[in-house]
């Protein structure tokens, strides 16, 4: 039959919307599965009864077959043996003629057949069954419909029909494409639009998201109460469908709402209520608030998965179905989220999931990409610089931590470096931990009748209230929870160092380990003195570390002796044999910046311990240290000349080495590697002569300071800019890492040439 259905007007196509037409072609589809489903219960419970009938139809018996000679012959045997005499002749002949006929035992009262029918010959069952017509089995087979079965005089036959199939999907098919061509025929053709007229929609388009986003903003700032539910609506904008603008509208509501959370976050915890919180009534005014803290901290957490989900689709280069950003783009989102992220990490330490961000920007400090690395690193430096609690330092030392075992050790130095900018000066040790912060003691009942008047107790009883008042109300927190702090923030760090020490001593990280030894080794436990010193000078003895971190080992060495160490009786003078005989490793090349580290080391080994150093000892060092500035760049020069003056400053008798008289036997000995041996008394700092013609005019003031024995006053003294600033410092200022001379050199304008 011709399908006569009639192609939808246009006019009844625009009345009709596309979620009507869905929900027709739903009920449709609905109405056949409802009606192929009754109907396939009512075929269960016929063929049920088919079944029921078929049983009670009686089983047909065996048909008859002749029999062979063999059979034959068996048969004739067992009537010879047969007592035949004993029956009549009428009834042997009787049974011989039914036996031939034997309708009554071999009939099938199924068949209609007549009853004398004649028998094939030599028909097996075999034989029936190849006879019998056959399907392949490629071809499909037929569903049957069991009918009502009809009954005659053979017995019951059951009737079959086959189903018929209805092309449903066929019609739909149809429909659907004569919908589309209906469609097709009445829309019209979208025009082709240039490149500048598409650039200009997508400014137009893009205007409009930067004034909605505005506006969104300006009055969520505006009254934060009243407005929180449109902060939904601008983080919705976060999921910008338009593919020309999706990428620039995206990054602004990111930006956007982290600059609104900033803003609008209270300077607390926002903790969530308690069910008998919620079920007492209170003021109009509190349940506002409350619903305000509500919205605000779940709009938050939602926008802080959303900044997580963009960095995950990032790193696991991931595309989302709708495909409206590309792969590329996603780096740019991701660094964006990465830049919030870390900005909310800084301004809000003191707010909710400050954990979670801690979380996700930790593992980033790790990552391949330096700009993400980067902006990860400045954001936990800045946060250990304002941490003065110190309870959010400990959160970020905890994982990273974490991350270094976690990793097996594989991450990259700067993420252990970044300890270095902890604020932590002090800590909670075990011999004086009674003495640190002591609490405040009220005089008793007792001790106020027996030392005051009832005047006076009578004030002192108001200003007890007073203080303890004050002290419920004091936001800032004590002394002693800090040094708790700071104590358990360090211990994760010497943990985290002492495991890189002990399980991987060649590794990249060795540097940055040993760094932060020499920074916290004087707030070490005493308990571990001994062991790190050895390990320390096994280190050194080993060769297989670079010069660099063999003078961070000197230094953490000297820190560890000149803190808590002093009152142990151990000789470091490996220590200083070591600096002495590789001072010459340092040049004007690639080692010259490592000479802020040796200024570091002879401080601590000469100036601070001034009472443990023999005259010998410092003679034989400032006599290597004035060889050695001939030969490194101009600041390095400066520095070292600052040391000189400041060791002939604290030890008495260095004005031998300006004297050419020998003092004592011997000849010096430049070679010798032993500091107290090389009899550094015998020869003088002729090395200052030359520097005196030295280009930079800091060296050559130094150096003319020095030779006239370096006094405190008068003509030869230094100006107090040079002579209060340490050598460390001196050497950083006159850095020529710029490129730049500093001082500057003054331009010299050339004379003008008279013409007589």
């Amino acid at each position: 039959r011709k399908n006569t259905k009639r192609v939808p007007s246009f006019r009844k196509l625009l009345r009709t919307s596309k979620i009507k037409l869905d929900n027709k072609l739903k009920n449709k589809q609905y109405k056949q599965q409802s009606a192929a489903k009754k109907y396939r219960k009512e075929q269960k419970k016929l063929r049920q009864a088919v079944r029921d009938a078929v049983c009670r139809k009686p089983f047909p018996l065996e048909e008859y077959k002749k029999k062979t000679v063999a059979e034959k012959r068996e048969k004739e045997e067992e009537e010879d043996a047969l007592p035949l005499d004993m029956m009549d002749e009428d009834d042997l002949k009787l049974m011989q003629d039914l036996a031939q006929k034997a309708s009554f035992i071999t009939r099938d009262l199924s068949s209609n057949e007549p009853v004398h029918i004649k028998k094939r010959k030599n028909e097996s069952v075999i034989d029936k069954y190849e006879k019998m017509p056959r399907r392949m089995q490629t071809e499909p087979e037929k569903e049957l419909i069991h009918l009502l079965p009809i009954k005659d005089k053979g017995g019951i036959i059951p009737q079959t029909m086959e189903k018929p199939v209805l092309n449903v999907t066929q019609d739909e098919e149809e429909d659907t494409e004569e919908m589309e061509i209906a469609e097709d025929a009445n829309e019209e053709p979208l025009p082709v639009l240039t490149p500048e007229e598409m650039a200009a929609q997508r400014r137009r388009k893009l205007q409009e998201r930067k004034i909605h986003i505005a506006a969104l903003a300006a009055a969520i700032l505006s009254d934060p109460e009243n407005n929180i539910k449109k902060l939904k609506e601008l983080r919705s904008m976060l999921m910008e469908q338009d593919p020309n603008v999706a990428v620039i509208v995206r990054k602004l509501v990111m930006v956007s709402l982290m600059e609104i959370f900033k803003d609008i976050a209270p300077s607390y915890k926002i903790r969530p209520l308690t069910d008998a919180e919620k079920a007492t009534k209170v003021k109009k005014e509190t349940q506002k608030l409350r619903e305000f803290e509500e919205g605000l901290v779940s709009q938050y957490k939602f926008y802080l998965e959303n900044l997580e989900q963009t960095i995950k689709d990032w790193k696991q280069r991931k595309l989302k179905k709708s495909n409206v950003i590309s792969l590329k783009a996603y780096k740019g989102l991701a660094e964006i989220a990465v830049k919030c992220l870390c900005e909310l990490l800084v301004a809000l330490p003191h707010f909710n999931f400050h954990n979670n961000i801690i979380v996700l920007i930790v593992p980033l400090m790790n990552d391949t990409s330096k700009m993400i690395s980067e902006l990860c690193f400045e954001a936990v430096k800045k946060l250990f610089k304002q941490d003065k609690l110190g309870f959010a330092s400990l959160g970020v030392v905890k994982v990273i931590s974490g991350l270094v075992k976690g990793r097996n050790y594989n991450v990259r130095p700067e993420v252990l470096k970044v300890f270095l900018h902890l604020r932590i000066k002090e800590v909670e040790l075990k011999k004086d931990s009674e003495d640190i912060a002591p609490k405040k003691k009220f005089m008793t009942y007792k001790e106020k009748r027996k030392n005051l008047s009832r005047m006076q107790r009578k004030w002192k009883k108001a200003e007890e209230k007073l203080e303890r008042e004050l002290l419920e109300a004091e936001a800032s927190e004590s002394k002693e929870k800090k040094l708790k702090l700071h104590t358990e923030t360090l211990n994760i760090v010497f943990l985290t160092y002492f495991r890189i020490l002990k399980k991987t001593q060649k590794s990249p990280l060795l540097p940055a380990v040993l760094e932060g030894l020499a920074k916290f080794a004087h707030l070490i436990n005493v308990e571990f003195f001994d062991d790190l010193l050895i390990v320390l000078h096994s280190l050194i003895a080993s060769g297989g570390i670079t010069y660099r971190e063999t003078l961070h080992c000197i230094l953490s060495a000297f820190h560890i002796l000149s803190g808590q160490g002093d009152v142990l009786n151990i000789d470091p003078m490996k220590f200083y044999t070591h600096l002495y005989k590789t001072l010459f490793s340092l040049h004007a090349g690639g080692t010259n910046d490592d000479l802020g580290i040796v200024l570091q080391c002879l401080d601590v080994m000469l100036a601070k311990r001034r009472k443990q150093v023999s005259q010998q000892r410092a003679l034989a060092f400032i006599k290597r240290l004035s060889t050695l500035s001939l030969h490194v760049l101009p600041n390095s020069s400066i520095g070292i000349l600052a040391t000189n003056r400041v060791l002939m400053h604290t030890f008495p008798k260095m004005d031998l080495l300006l004297d050419n008289e020998s003092q004592g036997s011997g000849v010096y000995l430049p070679e010798l590697e032993e500091p107290e041996h090389c009899n550094a008394q015998n020869t003088a700092l002729w090395e200052l002569h030359l520097l005196q013609r030295h280009y930079h005019p800091i060296v050559r003031k130094f150096a003319a300071h020095l030779i006239v024995g370096a006094p405190a006053e008068g003509s030869g003294a230094l100006s107090p800019d040079l002579s209060r600033r340490p050598a460390t410092e001196l050497f950083e200022t006159y850095n020529m890492k710029g490129m730049t001379f500093n001082p500057p050199v003054e331009s010299v304008t050339p004379r003008r040439k008279v013409l007589f």
